[in-house]
């Protein structure tokens, strides 16, 4: 195994959680440990609200308005995940809980700042990096901060996992987030029955009828994903609770399915229901300033011998926070596939061109692009 898997290695294996702060405090103290040695600035910012601390990292070059590189370090992953998924390398494919979404990204970017660092050059832009705790739960803690580092940069560079052959991502999405609750009436289910209304049943009827407005043509998606209610299984549940991700390509949708989500009224008789959420990370497209920072991409890329394309995703990103104040290109880390899942892997061929790539966009990029 080279250096670089060696020490990838003990990324992945540093099981990091968004809903475990410790654990995803572990990882942030490796994280820093590696760029601190880099000379970089750190700063980091205490957790609050169950989420793990956020980490600044100001390269030591450069003044004013630079590059902004949006990373995460939390995943899906439960505490364990190791036993069933462990690191693992398997021709091209290296394997562990959060390889792909989205260790191998932040250590891709930690290696290009390495090179960097070793050549004796300064990049024309300065350089701040934030590596955040609560991306995968909608980046409620770091919403902040990222927006507020997208004020002091001229770009966003992201490094979520490529995507289908090494494209970028140009295009995500919007998500939401919600939660419906349905009070209804507590009854024995044997002696008063009729007397109970099924806060179950009603949310079962509200389930078929959110899940109806879903139109794959028009860019919406909406899915139930978790529902608890009831107490006892001979009692009428009183009460029942699901949440909701909504997925939408437009502004027009996003405010569209807000509308609906929020105007749900009762199906069933002698119940209520009470929707909360909101849109929490906008939609956005390749178009503007977006589409001439990715063709400055494309044009380094095929410098290098690395013909780059591009594609949109149904998945969000932090890069969605602010693709409305500056450029964001996303989807620059090294490819790879099953992220969420207990095959995730992502592929250790694109690696090393990803690390050029990015590399040479640190590099390279100057505000006179865009003019």
């Amino acid at each position: 195994m080279d250096a670089t898997l060696a020490e990838l290695k003990t990324w992945i294996e540093t099981e990091s959680p968004t809903s475990e702060p410790a654990s995803v405090n572990a990882m942030m103290g490796i994280a820093a440990d590696a760029f601190r040695a880099l000379g970089a600035g750190i700063t980091r910012y205490e957790g609050r609200n169950g989420a793990g601390d956020h980490l600044s990292v100001t390269m030591p070059w450069g003044d004013g308005k630079g590059i902004l590189i949006l990373c995460h370090l939390d995943t899906v992953h439960p505490l364990g995940t190791l036993e069933t998924l462990p690191f693992k390398v398997d021709g091209d494919k290296v394997y562990g809980p959060g390889s792909c979404d989205m260790k191998s990204g932040v250590f891709m970017a930690l290696t290009a700042l390495r090179e960097i660092v070793a050549s004796g050059q300064t990049p024309p832009l300065p350089v701040r990096l934030l590596l955040t705790a609560d991306e995968e739960t909608g980046s409620a803690t770091s919403r902040g901060l990222i927006e507020t580092a997208a004020d002091d940069a001229h770009f966003a560079l992201v490094t979520e996992a490529g995507r289908d052959g090494g494209k970028v991502v140009t295009g995500r999405r919007g998500v939401g987030r919600y939660g419906i609750s349905v009070q209804g009436r507590a009854a024995h289910a044997g002696v008063r029955h009729a007397e109970g209304r099924s806060a179950i049943a009603e949310m079962a009827r509200q389930v078929l009828a959110i899940e109806a407005m879903t139109d794959y043509e028009a860019g919406l998606t909406l899915n139930v994903g978790r529902i608890h209610g009831g107490t006892v299984d001979n009692t009428v549940p009183e009460f029942c609770h699901a949440r909701i991700d909504a997925r939408v390509a437009t502004p027009e949708l996003a405010r569209m399915i807000d509308a609906k989500l929020r105007a749900i009224t009762p199906i069933g008789k002698d119940v209520s229901v009470t929707v909360t959420g909101e849109i929490n990370r906008p939609p956005y497209r390749r178009e503007g300033p977006i589409d001439t920072l990715y063709r400055y991409a494309e044009s380094v890329a095929n410098d290098l011998g690395q013909p780059l394309g591009d594609t949109a995703t149904g998945g969000g990103s932090d890069g969605s926070l602010i693709a409305n104040k500056i450029p964001v290109l996303d989807g620059l880390g090294p490819e790879g596939s099953g992220a969420h899942t207990l095959h995730e892997h992502f592929f250790y061929s694109t690696f090393a061109p990803r690390v050029a790539l990015f590399r040479r966009l640190i590099e390279t990029l100057k505000p006179s692009i865009l003019t």
